[in-house]
């Protein structure tokens, strides 16, 4: 399978989001490929509101099985939730449960007016009835493969495959 190139997927990505979007609205990445997103995301959109991070691993519905990553960060939220159109943004849509627990602890910080997801590939195998409102590629993998998105020292990103 040739690797979808993400820096061409972000520019379609943005022209996609473009019209539905406002200076008001928020984004919230998830750690670490979705914040990467959201940051230039947030410029290519001229977004007034500062980006919030999120990383989901407490809320994860398979913490118990899984325990806590090595790289756990704290969320950052620096807007009001209440009443905020929010978009969560990750690199890859999988299972579903990523977005189900990013959702989850937003909700803990207050009730935004609507929450939409914006991924750059959505790669089938959903588990929840979860979908993205904005997707620049659709993509089927087998269960042992998964897209891992990288950001170069210059902020370049690419996708690399990984066997699991």
């Amino acid at each position: 399978m040739k690797l979808p190139e993400a820096e061409q997927l972000l520019a379609q990505l943005t022209e996609q989001m473009r019209p539905q979007v406002s200076a008001q609205t928020a984004l919230l990445g998830i750690h670490t490929g979705g914040v990467w997103l959201a940051e230039r995301l947030h410029a290519n959109l001229a977004l007034s509101i500062p980006i919030g991070a999120i990383d989901v691993a407490f809320y994860r519905d398979d913490y118990h099985q899984r325990g806590l990553h090595g790289n756990a960060r704290s969320s950052q939220i620096p807007f009001a939730v209440d009443g905020a159109r929010v978009i969560i943004v990750d690199d890859v849509l999988y299972t579903g449960r990523t977005i189900r627990a990013a959702m989850n602890e937003l909700f803990d910080h207050g009730r935004p007016s609507s929450v939409q997801l914006a991924v750059l590939v959505d790669r089938g195998g959903r588990e929840l009835p979860i979908a993205a409102d904005f997707c620049a590629h659709a993509t089927t993998l087998p269960a042992a493969q998964m897209l891992a998105l990288e950001r170069s020292e210059a902020g370049t990103l690419s996708f690399r495959m990984v066997e699991k």
